[in-house]
């Protein structure tokens, strides 16, 4: 799992542009180590590969399950009045054993392609909408420690250094 502080994390990743061979193995990597991390979603950059494609596994705020591959997202965010903020806590793969609140909001769309290179949207609530949104980012090159406050990022960092000894290099294939 590539960590917060490596470049490719940092930086917005590279459209996806052939829907070929290579781009089907890397989804289904990319799942494998989701699941094996017990995340409801992986960004490529999170495996150290600089490609704007995210697949997911998540519950929304009714607990129906959604399962999917999106490339070169694009998230639509409801505003005005439409718009309500959920403080909720939040995680991440590449920042593991560390949660914090993240105010983000409680519904979300994302359109892009799938691995095949249909189009696709996803309208997302709850966790659903959390999901959809940090993902994104991740293609963005924003991690959601980039969205919080200096003293909510320092709880990050000692609550990740304090479990580091369950995250060892190479989680989560290594035991």
């Amino acid at each position: 799992m590539t960590r917060w502080g490596t470049p490719v994390m940092h930086e917005a990743q590279a459209p996806v542009t052939s829907y070929d061979d290579e781009l089907a193995s890397l989804v289904a990597d990319m799942v494998a180590t989701m699941y094996a991390a017990d995340g409801v979603g992986l960004a490529a950059c999170q495996v150290g590969v600089d490609l704007a494609v995210f697949v997911f596994d998540c519950p929304d705020e009714d607990g129906v399950v959604t399962r999917g591959v999106v490339c070169n997202p694009v998230l639509e965010l409801p505003e005005g009045k439409d718009r309500r903020l959920d403080d909720g806590d939040e995680g991440c793969l590449s920042y593991p054993g560390a949660f914090v609140e993240c105010a983000r909001p409680d519904t979300a769309t994302v359109r892009g392609q799938d691995a095949g290179g249909a189009d696709v949207e996803y309208t997302g609530t709850g966790l659903l909408a959390r999901c959809l949104q940090h993902e994104t980012d991740h293609t963005a090159g924003t991690v959601f420690g980039d969205r919080v406050s200096a003293r909510n990022r320092k709880k990050l960092r000692k609550q990740m250094e304090s479990a580091a000894e369950d995250y060892p290099e190479g989680w989560p294939t290594t035991s």
